[in-house]
């Protein structure tokens, strides 16, 4: 009886309770630092994946709004070389590798197809993307403008 008093056997079950309840609040709590990083990682994975769809499937003035606006800015993109853009097939898109350049910038190597819609003529390009992170916005912007499948030409 005198344990019943006490009341220490009642009150181990609760505390059981409360730890098991509580220990995975404090392992998600303990996590959060960690939360920042990787969703910085993920925004970026998200950009690079809208980019190269767009890219592949041929939607340059959605691609071009994922360009840094003060790369536009400088770089103003006109009817002409937008119109120019319609004359291509992009065939593959592929990443032959990446490299972080600091915290806030990213480089990534691509193997690009392209096919002339005239002549129906393939043929491959490397490309090198720069990805910058933009604190204010929380985005990341592509900071080399639309791939130049024509390179002088």
């Amino acid at each position: 009886m005198a344990a019943f008093v006490s009341g220490e056997p009642a009150m181990r079950p609760m505390r059981r309770r409360a730890a098991v309840l509580l220990l995975p609040l404090l392992a998600a709590v303990a996590l959060l630092p960690g939360c920042a990083s990787t969703g910085k990682a993920e925004l970026l994975q998200r950009a690079q994946y809208a980019w190269s769809a767009a890219i592949r499937w041929g939607d340059f003035e959605g691609a071009w709004n994922m360009v840094d606006p003060e790369y536009r800015e400088q770089h103003p993109l006109t009817d002409l070389e937008l119109e120019r853009y319609g004359h291509i097939q992009v065939s593959h898109y592929r990443e032959l590798g990446s490299r972080g350049e600091g915290p806030d910038q990213v480089l990534r190597e691509i193997d690009i197809g392209v096919v002339n819609r005239h002549t129906m003529a393939e043929r491959g390009l490397r490309y090198r993307e720069s990805w910058r992170w933009d604190e204010e916005s929380r985005s990341w912007w592509i900071t080399t403008g639309l791939p130049d499948f024509w390179r002088g030409e």
